[in-house]
């Protein structure tokens, strides 16, 4: 089979593999139909995911067919249309039995980068009874394979863990694929102020057609000095970080109101300064983790109901046979107009 393989190194390119086979009688074997690329994929390609294994299969997120299961799978069978979880997740460990499914003992982020992924034209899940979701044939594969991830991370991670609440303010810093879906999905708590921050001017148009009351270009760095400006030097209730540098870190302790949240969503290879110094009065909460995508149920059941629209993130479309161009696109956002890019296999 096809399948996209990074070295470790430098190069990244489509290659010939082995069709996975069930090694533990509790994997699935899935023939990819829709698969994307991820902000984290990025930064494996940059070096910066310590436990990623050179050699792996890119790629967390995918949407397609049941090929085979082990003997113990119950819940799929051959010929299934399932979502493929980014956590891959045990069901039974301490973590797991608390619904904390990103942390699982035996699992959690696995897929593209400790073991083989969905960038590719068959994937084997671990654990498919607890790290694969069924979904119904009337919803567009476009809008599920979107589910895999980025929706339940911005969701997750950065919404619930926030803890947005209805009347409250929000910022949100960088709006890329996974903080216009944190700035989508707070939009179910009716926030009164939701104040979208970038260097990029198309991703603030998309952000303001998103439901953003407020598009900050911060290009010339000061984005925050406007926001307190706008809030009489207060901040804001709930800052979601999405962009996973230190330069979005500082900006969220600079931004957020006495009492309220920082939730870090952006993934980041490099050390960020907490400024205690600073800090330590305001009676700030922040919270940062994996995504532990047990929302997913939920998000299919607000696709169906047309509340959410995760078409609107999706930019372009690719073959898998075209994944580097995909990437080249996805990589240089600002010159393609790129967010979300979904690689169809056209290879089985």
């Amino acid at each position: 089979m096809k399948a996209y393989v990074f070295d470790g190194k430098s190069t990244a390119k489509l290659v010939e593999r082995e069709k996975p086979e069930i090694i533990k009688q509790s994997d699935v074997v899935v023939r990819i139909e829709k698969t994307t690329i991820c902000g984290t994929d990025l930064h494996i390609l940059r070096n910066n995911v310590a436990t990623f294994k050179p050699g792996t299969t890119m790629g967390h997120e995918g949407v397609g067919i049941v090929e085979s299961c082990g003997d113990r799978v119950t819940k799929f069978k051959p010929g299934d249309r399932v979502i493929v979880s980014c956590i891959t997740s045990c069901g039974s460990c301490k973590m797991c039995q608390v619904s904390k499914f990103g942390q699982c003992l035996d699992g959690g982020w696995l897929l593209g980068n400790e073991i083989n992924g969905c960038q590719a034209e068959y994937v084997r899940v671990p654990y498919g009874d607890t790290s694969l979701h069924l979904v119904p044939d009337d919803i567009d594969t476009d809008c599920l394979v979107l589910l895999s991830d980025i929706f339940p991370t911005g969701y997750e991670v950065g919404v619930l863990d926030g803890q947005v609440q209805p009347g409250c303010s929000v910022a949100v810093i960088g709006c890329g694929p996974v903080g216009l879906a944190a700035l989508m999905t707070s939009k179910f708590f009716s926030p009164s102020e939701i104040y979208a921050i970038d260097n990029n001017p198309h991703r603030l148009e998309v952000a303001k057609e998103l439901g953003a009351t407020h598009a900050i270009n911060n290009s010339e760095g000061t984005a925050v000095q406007q926001i307190l400006d706008m809030t009489n030097d207060v901040g804001v209730d709930v800052v979601i970080e999405a962009i996973g540098i230190p330069a979005g870190w500082d900006m969220s302790q600079k931004l957020v109101c006495p009492g309220g949240n920082i939730a870090v969503l952006g993934v980041h290879g490099k050390p960020a300064t907490i400024n205690l110094e600073d800090m330590w009065k305001r009676n700030f909460t922040m919270t940062a983790g994996m995504v532990h995508t047990h929302t997913i149920p939920m998000l299919i059941k607000q696709i169906r109901a047309g509340y959410l629209k995760p078409k609107d993130l999706i930019s372009h479309q690719f073959k898998l046979s075209e994944a580097k161009e995909a990437y080249s696109t996805f990589t240089h956002a600002s010159d393609h107009k790129s967010l979300k890019v979904i690689i169809s296999n056209d290879c089985s």
